[in-house]
């Protein structure tokens, strides 16, 4: 019965320190993730030679021109080969970056991608697939009634 205690105390005190451990380890990655936030932050003022809170496709691939600036990206993890692919993915409709378009963006594309996002790109093909074959349906349904003309006139 003893052995049985200390068994469970010794558990109990195991768990705990796993919880504090994942806690540690969840405060850790946020104070991470602040810190790559604010690099970014610093990176966008830095490209913003207009001063203007946006980044534009020039601005964009001039401080990308600057081998110190492409390996610090690298290092944060960031691959951008295709300087002008990369902007437009960043950027709105309007074709400009602001700061926060841009931390969250490089946010959301640092790493590689997560077997989440991955699926979820699938599930989207699905859906753009069997919505194009539905309009392609439709609009063969359509031709046919427009090349049979007098079908259905009085």
């Amino acid at each position: 019965a003893m052995f049985r205690i200390i068994t469970a105390l010794f558990l109990r005190d195991t768990l705990a320190l796993a919880a504090n451990d994942a806690e540690t380890a969840v405060q850790e990655k946020m104070k991470q993730k602040e810190s790559y936030a604010a690099k970014l932050l610093d990176f966008f003022h830095a490209a913003d030679t207009s001063s203007d809170g946006v980044l534009t496709l020039e601005e964009f691939e001039a401080i990308l021109r600057d081998e110190k600036v492409r390996t610090w990206l690298s290092i944060m993890e960031l691959d951008v080969h295709e300087t002008a692919s990369f902007f437009h993915i960043l950027a709105n409709d309007d074709g400009l970056v602001s700061a926060d378009e841009f931390v969250q963006g490089i946010l959301r594309l640092k790493g590689g991608a997560r077997s989440q996002d991955v699926y979820t790109i699938m599930h989207s093909c699905h859906k753009l697939t069997a919505d194009l074959a539905l309009l392609h349906g439709r609009l063969s349904g359509l031709e046919d009634a427009l090349r049979k003309p007098g079908e259905g006139a009085s």
